[in-house]
């Protein structure tokens, strides 16, 4: 059997994925790319998602939240780092403005390791901030 190994995602290849994963962003990802607004780019994919909580499409949520995932784990330093502090610490915003079964139920198709993530930061920031 061949090794294999994986190309590391990096800033344009995790853009590039984000077009084809949200086409309704496709537009917007572009001009922030050209930008060289990565931060920019998670928080319309944040806006996006919050937008379809709103609108209880908690199954299509949760389908984008595994696409990021799967950038998440492939991805280089920089790339995992905006992930979690940005689409990642916007869970806790989710939580508050969503019906508790709604968000019962994303948090439970949630990846294990976003779970992770994202329990870690509610721990550091009660320490820190007393949240």
């Amino acid at each position: 059997m061949m090794n294999v190994q994986m190309q590391t995602i990096n800033q344009k290849i995790a853009i590039e994925y984000l077009k084809f994963f949200y086409p309704p962003l496709r537009n917007e990802i572009t001009q922030l790319s050209k930008q060289d607004n990565f931060a920019g780019i998670m928080q319309a994919t944040v806006n996006y998602l919050k937008n379809l909580l709103q609108e209880s499409k908690v199954n299509i949520i949760a389908h984008h939240i595994k696409l990021m995932d799967m950038i998440h784990k492939g991805g280089d330093t920089y790339v995992k780092d905006m992930i979690e502090n940005i689409f990642v610490r916007s869970f806790e915003s989710f939580k508050k403005h969503t019906k508790i079964q709604h968000w019962k139920l994303l948090y439970q198709y949630m990846p294990v390791n976003f779970q992770v993530i994202y329990n870690d930061q509610r721990k550091q920031d009660k320490i820190f901030f007393g949240k």
